[in-house]
């Protein structure tokens, strides 16, 4: 048990020479074995086999009949040197009917009876007229014998005929046989270390030269690494085999955690992870915003390249809320920063016209700049008031009217607006982001093509069973081709890097909301942009399906 625990500290290369090796030493010792001795049993039974047929062709020649019944010993005795040696025997010994040798290579041995050189008296030969294989120590020497009897003319037994061939001739056949074995044992032994060097090799070179202990450390680093991770980790082979499934991933998917996910294919347990598209096309995708198990996710997918064909797909993700949970902080600040920058950027030219006003003298204007200022704010927030009861959707629409005053555009909604039916199971903050964009999008294009003194204009409707948002811009308008692809990540009107990323995401969170947007041209220039989301998110699951309709589509 020591010795084979030792074994843990030699390189695996070692290791594998060591008990191939004494693999191939055992088995072909066994084999070797078992094969000698049924070699040895199988050449005994087959001299013994030639032995009694030789006999009982001898014992039917008539010669050896009428000298068997005369007892001739001077006829017999040539006869047993001719038959021994035509069947290469080491001897041919006839006896009488009461065993007595009348033939023998010693002729010392004539006239005694047989049972000196055998134990069994001949009898199945001379009591039942039987032939037989024996083996027995005689007087030449050990030897394998076949016995048969001799009959007359009338079916009485008259004498007996022994053909004995050595065993010593066995032996010499076994042992050269042996000789061959230890050979051959010798000869698998150079080819299964030389087999063990050369497949070690290979399977250190496909391993990374890393023995089988690290191995298991890195494996379980690996395991206590992806269930440390807060981010979910899934795992497919080529076959969209899931192999690696972390209890993050679980969690976040909110699966049963109770259920083995590992060897369970890829889409019975996740349809639409999009690995499967992935691992057909090899490319890498970053950082996609995706809808999962119902889930908004951050997604990453890599293929795994191995001999330069996929062999598999590894995803990460983690919930969009979470990375959201720091952005929508950073969004506020954002937004309060923008909010009061350009609120101070238009006092401050306010102020230095009043301030320019009163140095000269000119009081009476200086107080009407001042109301002025003073009631359009007022004016927008008590309309604001009057349109929404919700907070966060006033906070958007007072912070995009200050963005809109620095751009030197105006912001305006509509008089018979009105939201303040809006359905608590609706997220703030993707209405924000999608009403957010859209009029962000509108003030770029109303101050690209219009200029400064253009107008934004809102129209808001919670009547009926959806939400309607309507917003108008003054820009250039959209072709019908630019209408259709407006919505595509990445797609922009204006050549800019880093552009076409908002309306893209006002498409997602429009079908993950179960509404919808069109878009239609102004005359004689602008675009109109409406929205409808539902109260209830079943009511519009259909257009879900259709997310996006244009003036073109609907032509």
């Amino acid at each position: 048990m020591t010795s084979f625990l030792s074994l843990r500290f030699l390189r695996l290369n070692t290791r594998m020479v060591l008990i191939l090796g004494l693999i191939a030493i055992l088995q072909t010792g066994i084999l070797g074995h078992f094969a000698i001795r049924y070699l040895d049993n199988v050449l005994d039974e087959q001299i013994g086999q030639q032995a009694m047929r030789v006999a009982l062709a001898i014992s039917v020649s008539p010669d050896v009949v009428r000298a068997i019944e005369a007892k001739d010993t001077p006829i017999l005795q040539p006869l047993s040197y001719k038959y021994a040696k035509s069947a290469k025997a080491k001897f041919v010994v006839f006896g009488d009917e009461d065993g007595i040798r009348l033939a023998h290579p010693s002729k010392a041995r004539l006239g005694k009876p047989m049972h000196d050189d055998d134990n069994d008296m001949n009898e199945p030969a001379l009591v039942e007229g039987k032939p037989y294989i024996s083996k027995a120590h005689g007087s030449i020497g050990r030897s394998v014998r076949g016995k048969a009897p001799i009959f007359n003319q009338q079916g009485d037994i008259i004498g007996i005929v022994s053909v004995g061939y050595l065993l010593d001739t066995v032996d010499i056949l076994v042992s050269n046989h042996r000789t061959s074995m230890l050979i051959a044992i010798a000869a698998a032994f150079a080819f299964s270390v030389f087999t063990a060097i050369w497949f070690a090799h290979h399977f250190k070179k496909a391993i990374f030269n890393l023995e089988p202990e690290e191995i298991g450390r890195m494996f379980q680093e690996r395991n206590a690494t992806l269930e440390t991770v807060r981010e979910g980790i899934v795992a497919i082979n080529d076959e969209g085999m899931i192999t690696t499934f972390n209890h993050a991933a679980i969690k976040t998917l909110q699966l049963p955690e109770s259920d083995n996910y590992i060897g369970q294919h890829i889409q019975d347990v996740l349809p639409d992870s999009g690995l499967l598209s992935v691992l057909r096309k090899g490319d890498p995708e970053y950082d996609q915003e995706v809808w999962i198990h119902n889930q908004l996710l951050i997604v990453n997918r890599i293929p795994l390249i191995h001999g330069g064909k996929v062999s598999g797909v590894v995803s990460s993700f983690r919930l969009k809320n979470e990375v959201d949970l720091v952005s929508r902080k950073l969004t506020r600040i954002k937004q309060y920063a923008e909010s009061l920058r350009s609120q101070s950027h238009e006092y401050n030219n306010k102020l230095h016209t009043i301030a320019g006003l009163i140095q000269i003298n000119a009081i009476d204007e200086a107080l009407a700049v001042i109301g002025q200022e003073t009631s359009s704010h007022q004016a927008f927030i008590q309309q604001l008031m009057e349109v929404t009861n919700d907070s966060v959707l006033a906070g958007c629409l007072l912070g995009k009217y200050n963005r809109a005053k620095e751009l030197g555009l105006k912001l305006q909604i509509d008089d018979a607006s009105q939201m303040n039916d809006l359905p608590d199971s609706l997220p703030r903050e993707q209405l924000v982001s999608i009403i957010g964009n859209l009029l962000d999008n509108a003030l770029e294009a109303t101050l690209s093509h219009h200029g400064r003194e253009g107008t934004v204009s809102l129209s808001l409707s919670d009547y009926g069973k959806e939400l309607i948002f309507e917003i108008e811009d003054q820009g250039r308008g959209l072709s019908d081709d630019e209408a259709e692809r407006i919505f595509t990540r990445g797609y922009s009107t204006k050549a800019k890097e880093g552009r076409g990323i908002g309306l893209d995401l006002v498409k997602n969170l429009t079908e993950h909301l179960g509404g919808m947007i069109t878009v239609d041209p102004l005359s004689p220039y602008g675009s109109r942009f409406t929205l409808y989301l539902p109260k209830n998110k079943n009511s519009l699951a259909a257009n879900s399906a259709q997310g996006i309709t244009t003036q073109a589509e609907e032509a």
